[in-house]
């Protein structure tokens, strides 16, 4: 029977952890009879900025290592100010607004950056086109039909008037061809795409099933969980059921079931979703979490009486691939509102932030839930789940998570009042920014880290590449830990699509492990992988992925890798 993932990574804990406690000893891998196990790793948390100026509501991992974080334009100023050259903007009641309401954080550096943001994107959409600039739709007032585009260099770009409707509270996912679906938001039954189509540029497709998943006044269908299937069909979920349609000929293929329980878990229920990892030796196969949400009805209980529900515990899985799919539903550690999801290069699953009761919306959450938790997939069940170190800094409406490059998750927002609020508040507004380290950066497990030392700057589906990487000597040296001819056992290199997330939805992330063939040793320590990029645009749409490294379930820092458009995307 093989060995999971998940006790490789700990038998090899076990080893490092041995080595690290008999460094002196002749034989590195010794371990005194009786000394016992090392401590359980749980994660830790780090404080990069205590104060980034705003509330980051949005957030979305770039190429060149930077994050861009930005909240709302109608809250007041901000507390950090735009640069001295960049105009101000005028706000409602006539007067100036001289501070910046988008930050940019260089990771290499710590080091944050002021950018003006013209329109107001409040609870808006976004992806990273192929090309590596962040496509951002829609929002509220003079934002919700804007389409800004965004990169370092050149600060923001507005499209008004881009959208043929209204997009607050949309979702936006990447298409195998390089477009943009951006489909739903408030009392938007319907869909368009980035950028327009020659012959209808403005033209809106019907989507019923949006229609037949909202609820008076509490919706609960708002920002559905677009996922991509590897056939280029895409899933759709929203309140407590899910389609697959065809985006390209604009119809519906099939209905699955609906999940048991019927909990609403999108928009204010908000839960959260991702699109579990896609394997080389399964190419067809796609499966789906959904994790948390709020009882129906706990909104309006919430709002008009202050009566705040426990939040739902249940995680509900499915592959959509199978040809009669059939919802799973496992329960979490705790109860969760507004977590947000990030999937990990480990390929598991970090469930973060949100609240134990209530809903999202202004004041509408209660009790934060400050501990994360991993989630591993591949673990048998009632084993999957693992309650992390927790954070003092409760992260509750308009927080949001991403993986940057380093293998950490960021951690930013939480301000569930209609404008900055830091004295007399239950949760006042949060501007820090936090850094969780999950259990594979402990510090005991560096002897096993391996580090990529080259990689294709671009690739193409279907091509072979290699990446040369090191592992420390003692890890990768034959006879202390090597298999046979000099090369470290259990190496694969996952290829990790940046997400854009807000409100508990992380939009576009995604896991594609790739075929790993022969690993050659160069030199003492030195290996280089043979790689094959993702056979098409299906199971990794075009554009900018994290490559890491992962060495007996410890992964690497990652190198910035496209994968080009197979036509004239950019």
């Amino acid at each position: 029977m093989p060995m999971s993932r998940s006790f490789l990574f700990h038998f090899f804990f076990l080893l490092i952890s041995s080595c690290v406690a008999n460094a002196a000893n002749d034989d590195p891998w010794a371990q005194e009879p009786g000394a016992p196990p090392p401590a359980a790793m749980a994660g830790e948390w780090q404080l990069l900025h205590a104060n980034i100026g705003v509330s980051a509501m949005h957030m979305q991992l770039l190429p060149g290592d930077f994050v861009l974080m930005f909240d709302r334009t109608d809250t007041g100023p901000s507390n950090i100010s735009l640069a001295e050259l960049s105009p101000c903007a005028a706000t409602a009641d006539g007067a100036e607004d001289c501070t910046a309401h988008s930050v940019l954080l260089d990771l290499r550096s710590n080091v944050l950056h002021p950018y003006p943001l013209a329109t107001n994107p409040w609870c808006s959409s976004g992806a990273l086109l192929p090309n590596g600039t962040l496509l951002q739709t829609g929002g509220f007032a003079n934002g919700d039909r804007v389409a800004r585009l965004f990169t370092p260099a050149t600060g923001w770009t507005d499209l008004p008037s881009y959208l043929a409707a209204r997009r607050w509270y949309a979702t936006d996912m990447i298409l195998p061809d390089g477009r943009v679906l951006i489909l739903g938001g408030r009392r938007q039954f319907n869909f368009e795409f980035y950028p327009h189509d020659d012959a209808a540029p403005s033209a809106l497709t019907f989507f019923p099933f949006l229609d037949e998943t909202t609820e008076l006044d509490a919706e609960d269908n708002l920002y559905p969980f677009l996922h991509l299937l590897p056939d280029g069909t895409v899933f759709v979920f929203a309140n407590d059921r899910a389609v697959v349609f065809d985006p390209y000929n604009r119809a519906p293929l099939r209905r699955l079931p609906a999940v048991p329980g019927g909990v609403p878990r999108n928009y204010p229920s908000s839960g959260s979703s991702v699109l579990l990892p896609l394997r080389p030796d399964a190419p067809a196969h796609a499966e789906v979490l959904v994790c948390g949400g709020a009882p129906r009805g706990a909104y309006h209980l919430a709002l008009r009486n202050g009566t705040f529900l426990p939040a739902d515990r249940t995680c509900a899985r499915v592959a959509p691939t199978d040809p009669d799919p059939v919802w799973a539903v496992e329960e979490m550690p705790m109860a969760r509102v507004m977590g947000d999801m990030v999937l990990l290069p480990t390929g598991d699953v970090l469930i973060v932030n949100g609240a134990a009761a209530g809903t999202a919306g202004w004041e509408l959450g209660r009790e934060p839930v400050t501990r994360p938790v991993l989630y591993r997939p591949d673990a048998p069940l009632g084993e999957r789940f693992e309650a992390l170190a927790a954070t003092t800094i409760p992260r509750m409406y308009h927080s949001a998570a991403t993986l940057d490059t380093y293998g950490r998750v960021l951690v930013g927002g939480s301000n569930p009042h209609v404008g900055y609020v830091f004295a007399n508040a239950t949760y006042p507004t949060e501007l820090s920014l936090e850094a969780f380290l999950p259990p594979y950066l402990d510090p005991r497990l560096d002897g096993a880290r391996p580090r990529v030392l080259a990689a294709p700057a671009e690739v193409g589906h279907g091509e072979t590449t290699s990446v040369r990487f090191e592992v420390p000597a003692r890890a990768g040296a034959g006879g202390d830990g090597a298999a046979a001819g000099g090369v470290p056992g259990e190496v694969r290199v996952a290829a990790v699509a940046p997400g854009f997330a807000t409100h508990s939805l992380g939009m576009n992330q995604r896991v594609v492990e790739l075929a790993v063939g022969r690993v050659a040793r160069l030199g003492v320590g030195v290996y280089e992988a043979e790689v094959a990029a993702p056979a098409t645009p299906g199971v990794a749409p075009p554009g900018y992925y994290m490559w890491f490294v992962v060495h007996a379930g410890v992964p690497s820092s990652a190198a910035w890798v496209r994968i080009r458009p197979l036509g004239p995307a950019t």
